[in-house]
């Protein structure tokens, strides 16, 4: 039996938010059977509209609805509860309650709220279950022959509603053990016998009987066709049906979770539909054995809920990975868009089988639209599928099962998108947007709108003017009479009589002049329409700066009538491809003035011109900077909604002070340089372009600065007002501030923010004066005795170890010499891995490199990494040398919350001639804070001084040899 149960609405929920409102929604409870409404957003009186299914095993059990008001960070708020025995409703006429309004009760007396509201419900007995007779539930295995039509569901098989239930994201799947469904089922025979038979002994003994069948007897069950409402159909036929009842709506966002695959194929919308979610098509059975699934089963498609929605299910069990174990995956998918030319599916898949599977539910949705068209004349289609975990209960893993699924997802996607690029031909960059010779082309047409552009220019006061009295001159010709010959004048000629008559033909001359050069203005810019080329590809071009003059002859000055930019950050290359801009200026603000435009970019040099980008920068930074992947690029576009030509150079960890520090990441482009974090999920995110950027100064270490240098990054006037919440100040002259501190490698991202700025925006003369005041602020980055850099004299240093050794200072020196001796010592220490860059000159007497290596395990199970960057410089006295080091560990837990200083002082000792006396010091900075600080403290120092006695013992066993 199942009871059906519809929530339809509430009114007068109480307020729970400090909005005045309520996000209001219901959970329902009938034994170990639990559902889920979705959440109804600031709203008192909300509207659910859901149909729920529970099967019922005992008549004594109580239906329980509970209201809760949804919270983001904290836990849900009770607004009220109601009870309905299932008895109530069973002994109620036509088993039915109807639809009636019921109030919610508090939690308790004490509750401050007594009023909660109330809730509409409607609660029956599904008309299927309320027929059945006696015969049926005597005789099982006969009725199921005698009604082949009908299949039964067993109790043991998990809930799966029709249409109107709830998607599977808010389903809990519920189990049973044998002796409960026994008790139920007992108790369910009994209650039916009382009903309907006077002798409820045999009624009883009946019902014993049906639990006697023998559990492989029973047939298996399936969904009962007298209670599904749903019909299977071809797939054309069910995309010609939602083709015809679409009503327009609205293409359905992008998941939170992020972005698995964003390509445009060579092919059309509804053609990449059929590859994908046809049921004839070979494309999803070639994936599943690319990605390993087996078992694989396609349902057929099925409109539900009254031909509103189309429905499949799909089962397979999931290849075993590293992680986890082969496990069956349910996945239900649903078109929420198919109009023919835009296709949504959204697909909810369940795993049951995994450990914390029935938490949660991963959704993806398939966006199938239409793509720009090729220059080929063939039809593209942009295909993105996005994803999110949907949590129907709360668990203390959500974080590790969200991390899980996203790498899972990444790993299978990039399989699923690499397939589908072997199948369908993706489009390349060059093939989109309208070339150079169709731009130029289209310059000839459009005849038809030139009385429009006409209307537009001589709808002024100056040709209005002149042609009303050019009318009124005539009409006065053709009235007067002619007059008598006097003064100087003759036959023919008629010369003005007074000073009257002298000044309006002057002003009729002048006006006739005017719109006479109107004329021939208007017809000089329709016919010489200019084209202008220039050569962007040494610098991507950022704006283009557009400025309008009025021209009246090489010895008079030019009058600016407006100007604009056009931003290329901004806008994408098909919206330049025809654009007005309207002009900015006071003259042109007041007539409302714009210019159209056709701009086109192209890409001469192909995928070079990053790379040669990249390689020019290299020069100005001195580091090696690698070229990022397309996925990075993508996440990195999507992220500050850039054009797809931007390519992302460098990111870094840092701190944006404000009011107070935020921690985020700073990116770095060859146009922009963009912010973004997410705290508890108050996102933060702008970006700004380099040519808007004024000035960088470098502000020193500071205990304000947490120890870390400032970058102060300075705008222009009114440049960057987008990005002003991101400011730390603004001067009197509205000129914005931004500071950003605390980068794990202070000197990479500086070398890398100043190149990328002098590129974008200085002068020769600018980067000159730069260049001689960088020379003197280093300075103050850098102590007299040892050449401190990166704030390490704000740290606390302590001694680690000291010893007085048998060989030269020289000797020990060639351990940071990158050659032969630095890479046996390092893999003796446990370095994997281990490189280093020669040492650059960065002030006389200093020199620095940067190294990487990875931890051995026997040093750290989780074989974190390590970049560090190293200064050395001679000591004061001239006998030693003082090496400083600042290390980042990755891949470790809290690693990201502290960096280490360390510093190497070896000079020659006044004990032992011809020895060398070796004084190791370390400080850790820490980021943020922990309360494990004295855990990780003390485990430094211990693995510290573990390390640095293997590294003196193989460097005296290599002296020995040699």
């Amino acid at each position: 039996m199942k009871l059906l149960v519809r929530v339809k609405e509430a009114r007068n929920i109480p307020a729970m938010d400090l909005n005045g409102f309520s996000d209001p929604y219901v959970r329902l409870q009938l034994g170990k059977q639990r559902f889920r409404t979705k959440v109804v957003k600031k709203s008192l009186n909300p509207n659910w509209e859901e149909e729920f299914r529970f099967k019922v095993e005992d008549l004594n059990e109580e239906l329980v609805i509970n209201v809760l008001d949804e919270d983001k960070y904290f836990n849900d708020d009770f607004v009220g509860f109601l009870k309905v025995p299932v008895s109530r409703v069973f002994d109620a006429v036509d088993k039915s309650l109807g639809t009636a309004w019921y109030p919610l009760q508090p939690k308790n007396k004490k509750a401050k709220n007594k009023d909660c509201g109330e809730i509409l419900l409607s609660i029956s007995f599904s008309h299927s279950s309320s027929g059945m007779d006696l015969n049926g539930i005597t005789d099982y295995g006969s009725h199921v022959r005698k009604h082949p039509d009908i299949q039964i569901e067993s109790p043991s098989r998990s809930f799966n509603g029709p249409s109107s239930a709830p998607s599977p994201s808010r389903v809990e799947d519920i189990t049973y053990s044998k002796e409960e469904k026994s008790c139920a089922q007992k108790t369910l025979a009994g209650r039916i016998a009382q009903m309907f038979n006077k002798n409820p002994d045999s009624a009883s003994s009946r019902g014993v009987d049906l639990l006697e069948v023998p559990e492989t007897a029973k047939p298996e069950v399936l969904d009962d066709k007298c209670e599904d409402q749903s019909f299977s159909v071809s797939f054309e036929e069910a995309m010609k049906t939602m083709e015809s009842r679409d009503q327009g709506s609205e293409v359905p966002s992008n998941l939170p979770g992020g972005l698995l695959v964003d390509q445009i194929y060579v092919i059309a919308p509804q053609d990449l539909n059929s590859l994908l979610f046809s049921p004839d098509s070979s494309f999803v059975r070639a994936v599943a054995d690319v990605q390993g699934n087996t078992e694989l089963q396609l349902g057929p498609w099925k409109f539900e809920n009254g031909s509103e929605s189309l429905k499949r299910v799909v089962t397979y069990i999931k290849a075993a990975s590293k992680l986890i174990k082969a496990t069956k995956g349910i996945e239900e998918q649903k078109y929420l868009k198919a109009d023919g030319k835009v296709f949504a599916v959204l697909a909810s898949v369940n795993t049951p089988d995994l450990m914390y599977g029935s938490t949660f539910r991963i959704e993806l949705l398939y966006c199938i639209t239409p793509g720009p068209e090729l220059s080929s004349g063939e039809q593209s289609s942009h295909l993105v599928i996005s994803w999110r975990a949907n949590f129907v209960q709360n668990t203390m893993m959500k974080s590790m099962i969200e991390n899980g699924a996203r790498s899972g997802l990444k790993e299978s996607y990039e399989q699923y998108a690499t397939f589908l690029s072997q199948t369908v031909k993706p489009v390349d960059s060059k093939d989109m947007g309208l070339n150079k010779e169709q731009i130029l082309a289209s310059l000839q047409t459009e005849s038809q709108s030139d009385w429009k552009l006409a209307v537009h220019y001589f709808a002024n006061f100056t040709v209005v003017s002149s042609i009303f009295m050019g009318f009124y001159v005539l009409i006065h010709i053709w009235l007067a009479t002619g007059s008598t010959i006097q003064g100087l004048e003759f036959v023919g000629l008629d010369l003005p009589d007074s000073i009257g008559e002298l000044i309006v033909c002057g002003v009729l001359v002048l006006q006739g002049e005017r719109v006479l050069k109107l004329f021939s203005r208007f017809m000089q810019a329709r016919n010489q329409k200019k084209i202008f080329e220039f050569d962007a590809m040494d610098e991507p071009p950022s704006v283009l700066d557009v400025e309008v003059y009025d021209f009246d002859g090489p010895f008079s000055e030019a009058t600016s009538l407006g100007h604009a930019e056009i931003n290329f950050v901004k806008s994408d290359i098909s919206d330049l491809a025809e654009v007005w801009v309207p002009l900015q200026g006071k003259l042109a603000q007041a007539c409302q003035s714009k210019l159209q435009l056709r701009i086109f970019l192209n890409n001469t040099k192909g995928s070079n011109v990053v790379k040669e980008y990249l390689s020019k920068m290299e020069k100005e930074v001195g580091k090696k900077i690698n070229l990022r992947s397309p996925q990075t690029n993508s996440a990195f576009q999507k992220l500050f909604g850039l054009p797809p030509e931007e390519f992302l150079i460098n990111d870094f960890t840092c701190h944006l002070k404000r009011k107070m520090l935020l921690q985020g990441r700073l990116f770095l482009s060859a146009r922009i340089i963009g912010f973004h974090a997410n705290l508890f999920g108050r996102k933060t995110k702008f970006f700004f372009l380099w040519e808007d950027i004024e000035d960088i100064q470098i502000l020193p270490p500071s205990l304000s600065s947490m120890g870390s240098p400032v970058i102060v990054m300075t705008l222009r006037q009114g440049k960057g007002m987008d990005a002003r919440h991101g400011a730390k100040t603004q001067d009197e002259e509205g000129r914005l501030k931004f500071h950003f501190q605390s980068f794990v490698s202070y000197n990479v991202a500086n070398r890398t923010i100043m190149a990328l700025w002098k590129a974008r925006s200085l002068t020769f003369e600018q980067k000159v004066q730069i260049i001689e005041e960088e020379s003197e602020e280093a300075k103050s980055l850098q102590t007299e005795e040892s050449g401190t850099f990166l704030g390490v004299e704000d740290v606390t240093m302590s001694e680690v170890y000291s010893a007085v050794l048998p060989f030269p200072n020289s000797f020990f020196m060639e351990l940071f010499g990158g050659g032969e001796l630095e890479r046996i010592v390092m893999e003796k220490a446990g370095c994997l891995n281990y490189s280093c860059s020669p040492w650059e000159s960065e002030k006389p007497d200093v020199y620095e490199r940067q190294i990487y290596y990875r931890f051995d395990k026997s040093i750290s199970r989780y074989r974190g990494e390590v970049t560090s960057t190293q200064q050395r410089s001679p000591l004061s006295n001239g006998n030693g040398w003082v090496v400083e080091e600042v290390m980042t560990l990755h891949g470790v837990p809290l690693g990201d919350y502290f960096n280490l200083h360390l510093r190497y002082q070896v000079e020659d000792s006044p004990s032992r001639p011809k020895g060398c006396l070796i004084q190791v010091f370390i400080g850790i900075a820490w980021l943020k804070s922990t309360r494990h600080l004295k855990r990780i403290t003390k485990n430094i120092v211990s693995h510290l001084d573990e390390r640095l006695k293997v590294i003196v013992s193989v460097v005296e066993k290599e002296f020995t040899t040699r």
